[in-house]
């Protein structure tokens, strides 16, 4: 999946459109409720040696928010990763072009339902 992809998804499904919040982070989008403004997702594009991953190459990554049973069991699956950038129990990073996108999906309206509260 590409981030293209993950913005599309969003916006026909929760009228959401990526927020760049930051210059110094131009690629970084914010994805958030439009009632509470709370994030559900973010994406990153990210070098795979701050995963942890062997090489300097940069890749896209998509941080949400989920319960921490669920963030123990995929940070053991490929293309989950400790979340970057945010608290490592309630968040995990994706690799989004290595999970298949159905699972994306998935796990952003999963990320999107308990931040709506």
């Amino acid at each position: 999946m590409k981030r293209e992809e993950i913005f599309k998804y969003v916006e026909e499904k929760y009228t959401s459109q990526p927020e760049y919040l930051w210059k110094k982070y131009a690629h970084y989008a914010v994805l958030r409720h439009s009632q509470n403004r709370k994030w559900y997702a973010i994406v990153m594009d990210v070098k795979k040696e701050n995963l942890g991953l062997e090489g300097k190459e940069v890749i896209d990554i998509m941080d949400v928010k989920l319960d921490p049973e669920t963030v123990d069991i995929l940070q053991s699956s490929e293309g989950f990763f400790p979340t970057y950038h945010m608290n490592n129990s309630n968040w995990i990073s994706i690799d989004i072009a290595t999970v298949d996108s159905k699972q994306i999906c998935n796990l952003i309206d999963a990320s999107f339902d308990l931040t709506a509260k």
